[in-house]
């Protein structure tokens, strides 16, 4: 099956793919909404993305391998992809895309992901001119953009980012931070070389802007963050900390961890996997409710500093999924217009440019100026 449409959703019934389709329909993108079951996918179309019978879109089937996957790519420019874990189910798409000649990007949080992205594939894509935007998602673009804006000032060379948002994680979000998270190796960045974050650090306590609690909040993986700046000659040095406003789920978040790798340690790869599939289901097994902007909140904040400055960046937000949704759309209009900016592996504003993004958050109404302060 070759699609005719210029843009695929892969894994469009998921919470974050109905939003992307959201978003696309508002953007008047004709797209393929695709998935492993062509029911599910209708009847997510149907119950849960507003506006949907305006739509120039159609639905698409598809078994989850590179040969499958790829027949269905052509034809389209760009592939949204929103399904995970992705350093699992990933590979086959992003081949998928490079035979089919398809700009990819996705929703990831898994940094060996990102550092697989950055080496197996970005030299050939860049090659092809393509793009390869794994993690263009509120939990890293947001906080990004914060750090781009830091860095319009000379001499900085440290990033201390915190990512914080209320709600409950979506299914997925609760798999990928037990599955993958759960079992890979964590990073920062110093002095332009990963370091790894001490597995049982536990958890941090923050001072969040805007507010007198404190927060607390764990290395969730790394993020993407340390990825993206090692080769921006800027950056030297990249932490990055983040959390949900829930206090109890983040208190419980590492018990909940290591008595799930407790229980897996002697299994194997893939038993382990699925035990701790099982556990994620037990966690989470139901789709959140639609998004509050009244309740569903984000902070990202940036300090910056280097031997004789300071820069400080908050961007206040809502409805972080939302903001994903919107960013991903963004991303595919921009792409059926022009080049990106840099071709091959690139975050967000690398492809597409810090500003663009902002002016693309704050068109929507999902988040405020930023609040920028200099000190130099």
């Amino acid at each position: 099956m070759k699609t005719h449409k210029p843009v695929v959703v892969y894994g469009a019934s998921g919470y974050t793919g109905r939003l992307v389709c959201e978003y696309l329909r508002e953007y008047a993108i004709p797209f393929v909404a695709a998935g492993r079951s062509k029911d599910k996918l209708a009847e997510a179309m149907r119950s849960h993305v507003p506006g949907i019978e305006s739509a120039d879109y159609e639905l698409a089937e598809v078994e989850h391998s590179t040969e499958a996957l790829t027949a269905l790519f052509r034809g389209a420019s760009v592939v949204l992809n929103t399904v995970g874990p992705f350093a699992r189910l990933g590979p086959q798409v992003v081949q998928a895309c490079l035979a089919a000649g398809c700009h990819y990007t996705d929703t990831t949080g898994e940094q060996d992901w990102l550092i697989a992205c950055d080496q197996q594939w970005g030299e050939r894509f860049a090659a092809a001119g393509l793009l390869l935007s794994p993690g263009l998602a509120q939990m890293y673009t947001t906080g990004e953009i914060a750090a781009q804006l830091c860095l319009q000032t000379p001499g900085l060379d440290t990033l201390d980012i915190a990512v914080f948002w209320g709600g409950s994680p979506t299914i997925a979000s609760t798999r990928t931070i037990l599955v993958n998270a759960a079992t890979s190796k964590a990073y920062y960045l110093e002095q332009n070389q990963y370091k790894e974050w001490q597995p049982d650090a536990g958890l941090y306590h923050l001072a969040i802007p805007g507010q007198h609690e404190t927060a607390l909040a764990l290395p969730w993986g790394g993020t993407s963050h340390p990825v993206w700046f090692r080769r921006d000659p800027r950056v030297a040095n990249v932490k990055v900390l983040g959390g949900v406003f829930n206090r109890q789920l983040m208190l419980g978040v590492p018990q909940i961890v290591a008595a799930a790798l407790e229980a897996t340690k002697d299994m194997d790869p893939d038993a382990r996997y699925d035990a701790l599939s099982q556990t994620a289901a037990g966690v989470m097994n139901t789709m959140p409710p639609r998004e509050n902007p009244r309740i569903n909140k984000s902070v990202d904040s940036v300090h910056a500093s280097g031997p004789l400055g300071r820069a400080h960046c908050v961007i206040y937000g809502n409805c972080n999924y939302k903001q994903t949704g919107l960013l991903q759309a963004f991303a595919a209009a921009s792409l059926l217009q022009r080049a990106p900016l840099r071709a091959g592996f690139a975050s967000g504003c690398q492809a597409f440019g810090h500003h663009e993004l902002l002016g693309a958050l704050r068109s929507f109404g999902l988040v405020q100026p930023p609040l920028l302060s200099v000190q130099t």
